[in-house]
């Protein structure tokens, strides 16, 4: 057997010889495994010893060998070798090099080894291996702040791997010193080819290189969401388009870089796009817009356009070719005018259109207003929002043509009266069960001889918010016209009264299930009275926050009459204990959220109470109740463990 010989001829061993005179490079040499042929001769294992050491005054120590000598060519080469997935989340672990190495290992970069059953030569997939293929893409992370940064998508991308990678990635915001860049994105890339809806919300560190990663590394993606990413252009968009035709969610907002060239790969590529939200991109025009519903017409249905630089050309282009489109937002559109809307509803494509929300948009009159009433015969939900020109006479012109509409609602429209919305009711369809009028500020409450020649039997829910004109008068008509309700919305009529409530709740024929009287401050107990002995039945949501009239009294009826009561608000009322113990004792009532916020007549004397109440409270309000101790709360949160208290 070959040996090590000294000069001198001998067959003695060299005492501590080895072929080199570092023994880094020994460590070197050693690190590269088994797989390398080299000559080991039969010596003993190269030693320095702290007595070795002492032996000579000018040795300085050396470091151990280390694995970090080689190129990250090698350390690559030895990763995408490794078995299954805890072994690469391991080796990720040792350091920030290893792991960035580690995600930029494509799944078609690893070498698999099947495991060879030599009783049947038959080929056998290891465990993980079908884990993954069972898993791939139901994995969901969303990082925020301080969080998102790329070690950690780093970590993420490799540890998710073997599961088959993330189907869903939510990145909002990042960190200001070490924030989300390409790199990130592009480990996210590489480790997770399954991805399929991508959410970046206001990161101005990651590009166009990102986005093209994702598109090359995640086919299936079918969503994406870039909110406030002002370094992702058009030619970050392209490839997105031309690597993900599975598309079929895009929403873009205040990305000042994204314009029409974006928007029309989007259209010409994605066949499978059906739905479009795009706000606030000022390179964004008409061309944009009219290649998405000519290039995608055909299952375009949700499309949402906001504050953009179009003009009536693009709500021409809808009007032609939205067949698909069932709702439709168009919100800040300054350019477009009176025609536009004109045009859109009297082309007769929108067909299938079943909701329309129109913000902020001063060219809406009452003639665009009866078109798209005329031209768009599925519409069943309408809303405007701050459409200062339409008056009563467009609301009721299109509340006769609208003859499939189910739910309509005005927000700050001023120009619409009480005479306005009284019409509407008896010329609508018999259809509609849903109204809301929201800070309608020209409403007045007057007494108006309108013939009941027909009513609204179909409504069923009634919500006037924060219009304070709107009075007893108004609301007595309403009853008689709409006698078949069964949930009501008065908060903020701080001018109704007694009167007002009365003749509501006397002109009905069905059980009132939700009542929301909040910020009502003139109501009393009167009302809460007659309203459990004639609904109390079936009443299941009440909302007293506010009517600071409101006693004990109110609570006693409850008690006594309300047996499906689920939900119960009295905040800021002048109830006290023993109103809270008239309710406790009742021995039906099932509250399932309870708050008295604000009661400042309940004391620690209500814990009692509580506690009982509690065997089926979910929620208890108790904040600003100042006449109950920390230490009360304490020992009622350690009571009632199944409930959320807020105090």
């Amino acid at each position: 057997m070959p040996a090590l010989v000294n000069s001198s001829g001998d067959d003695d061993f060299y005492p501590g010889g080895s072929f080199y005179s570092n023994p880094m490079d020994l460590g070197c040499l050693l690190s590269m495994g088994s797989h390398v042929d080299v000559y080991c001769p039969p010596s003993k294992r190269a030693r320095i010893s702290s007595q070795y050491a002492s032996g000579r005054s000018d040795f300085e120590q050396v470091k151990n060998p280390s694995i970090n000598v080689l190129p990250d060519e090698c350390l690559f080469e030895i990763f995408r070798r490794l078995k299954g997935g805890k072994e690469r989340s391991s080796c990720a672990s040792v350091s920030k090099k290893w792991l960035m190495l580690l995600s930029s290992i494509r799944k078609v970069d690893l070498c698999k080894s099947p495991v060879v059953d030599n009783s049947n030569d038959a080929e056998m997939i290891t465990g993980d291996e079908d884990q993954e293929q069972e898993n791939d893409g139901f994995l969901t992370r969303c990082l925020e702040g301080k969080k998102a940064t790329d070690i950690r998508l780093a970590a993420i991308a490799v540890g998710t791997s073997s599961r088959g990678g993330l189907g869903k990635l939510s990145i909002r915001g990042s960190n200001s010193f070490r924030g989300v860049t390409n790199l990130g994105l592009s480990a996210v890339a590489q480790g997770c080819p399954f991805l399929k809806s991508l959410s970046l919300w206001n990161i101005s560190s990651v590009g166009d290189e990102g986005l093209i990663e994702i598109a090359k590394g995640c086919p299936l993606l079918e969503k994406l969401d870039l909110c406030q990413c002002p370094s992702i252009s058009n030619k970050g968009l392209i490839a997105i388009a031309e690597k993900c035709p599975n598309l079929n969610s895009l929403n873009i907002e205040s990305c000042s870089r994204i314009g029409n060239e974006g928007l029309q790969a989007i259209g010409k590529s994605c066949s499978k796009l059906q739905s479009v939200s795009v706000r606030d991109c000022v390179l964004v025009g008409d061309h944009g817009v009219s290649s998405l519903l000519s290039s995608a017409s055909s299952v375009l249905m949700k499309l949402k356009l906001q504050a953009l630089n179009i003009t009536d050309f693009s709500l021409a282009v809808i009007g032609h070719y939205g067949n698909a489109v069932t709702n439709l937002v168009l919100s800040g559109l300054q350019n477009v005018s009176e025609k536009g809307f004109w045009v859109m509803g009297n082309a007769q494509a929108l067909q299938n259109l079943v909701s329309l929300t129109i913000t902020s948009c001063r060219e809406t009159t009452d003639v665009s207003l009866e078109a798209i009433g005329k031209g768009c015969t599925s519409l069943k939900q309408m809303c405007l929002r701050k459409c200062c020109f339409v008056s009563d006479n467009g609301l009721v012109a299109f509340a006769k043509a609208a003859g499939s509409l189910e739910s309509l609602q005005l927000e700050e429209c001023n120009r619409v009266t009480q005479s306005g919305i009284i019409y509407a009711l008896t010329n609508c369809g018999e259809k509609l069960r849903s109204l809301t009028l929201v800070k309608c500020m020209g409403i007045k409450d007057v007494s108006l001889a309108v013939p009941m020649t027909s009513s609204c039997r179909s409504l069923r829910s009634l919500s006037i918010r924060n219009c304070p004109g709107f009075g007893s008068a108004s609301l007595a008509m309403v009853g008689r016209l709409c006698p078949q309700l069964h949930n009501i919305d008065l908060s903020g009529l701080y001018g109704m009264t007694d009167a007002g409530i009365l003749s509501l709740l006397e002109s009905l024929e069905e059980g009132l299930v939700k009542v929301n009287l909040n910020g009502c401050l003139n109501l009393t107990d009167k009302v809460v009275v007659s309203l459990v002995s004639l609904h109390g039945d079936t009443l299941e949501v009440l909302n007293l926050d506010g009517c600071r009239k409101i006693t004990d009294a109110s609570l006693v009826t409850i008690a006594n009459n309300c047996l499906f009561l689920r939900e119960l608000d009295v905040s800021k009322c002048a109830i006290t204990d023993s109103g809270l113990a008239a309710l406790s004792s009742a021995e039906q009532i099932n509250l399932q959220v309870l708050s008295i916020s604000s009661c400042s007549e309940i004391s620690h004397k209500s814990l009692p109470s509580l506690k009982k109440l509690g065997q089926t409270l979910m929620g208890l309000n108790l904040q600003h109740c100042t006449a109950i101790s920390n230490r009360s709360i304490e020992l009622l949160v350690d009571s009632l463990w199944r409930c959320d208290i807020l105090a």
